[in-house]
């Protein structure tokens, strides 16, 4: 058992090691052969092709004849796996992924949080709430803002009572890793957030599910458009 342990985290430890590679374009298009990544990972060739089989499995590479191991898009890797989330969001956004993450959450937090003011029991109610206080007693310079964040939003998709929202956790935790910095450069970015917040959260207290929905869209469209903002050039100054 020891032993197996131990290759599952070798396997473990080079997939990061991929992946960062990957994230960070270190490998161009084409992945090195296989003994070569062995040599400069140090493991054997059967962990390293187990390591290589769990992101073929993920839709993150492709095997041809010829060409050997191809880096597939990040366009086409295996959204659904959380692993694959976070490995995305690690690699520098884009404005067509920071597009997609906001459409994405457009479409799913409306609806799971007007689930969640019909459906939340009282105590996850009480639960969102604590979440939402603890939040809004952060600020973005605080080792715990993030954490804060993140729990609040995985109480209200897990109180919408749909698993495949709560499945979707994973994206919605990696869309504000990703956002939140970005919005929290922007002049009262962070007070404008935590007011939104505290409108979603009202509104699912008073079991208002159309309240709740309207104030997480106007939430994450307030978030387009300072992403929006943030992305936009500077214009060029007139001399």
């Amino acid at each position: 058992m020891e032993l197996v342990n131990k290759e599952r985290s070798l396997v473990s430890k080079v997939m990061d090691g991929l992946i960062a590679g990957i994230v960070e374009d270190r490998y161009g298009a084409v992945l090195p052969p296989q003994d070569v990544l062995s040599k400069e990972f140090d493991v054997s060739r059967t962990v390293m092709r187990e390591a290589l089989s769990m992101l073929l499995a993920r839709h993150m590479l492709d095997v041809r004849p010829k060409i050997g191991t191809r880096i597939r898009p990040m366009r086409d890797w295996r959204m659904i796996d959380e692993d694959v989330v976070s490995w995305r969001f690690r690699a520098k956004p884009d404005k067509t992924f920071l597009r997609d993450v906001i459409e994405f959450r457009g479409l799913i937090e409306p609806a799971a949080c007007g689930l969640a003011a019909t459906r939340a029991s009282a105590a996850e109610i009480v639960g969102i709430r604590d979440a939402f206080e603890a939040l809004s007693q952060t600020s973005p310079g605080d080792s715990g803002c993030q954490a804060a964040d993140t729990l609040l939003h995985t109480r209200i998709l897990a109180a919408s009572g749909n698993q495949f929202f709560q499945q979707m956790a994973a994206i919605i935790r990696g869309a504000l890793s990703l956002v939140n910095p970005i919005l929290n450069e922007r002049d009262d970015g962070w007070r404008n957030i935590v007011q939104a917040h505290g409108r979603v959260v009202d509104a699912i207290e008073r079991r208002e599910a159309k309240e709740a929905e309207a104030a997480a869209l106007a939430m994450i469209e307030y978030t387009a458009d300072e992403l929006q903002r943030a992305l936009s050039p500077e214009p060029a100054v007139q001399r």
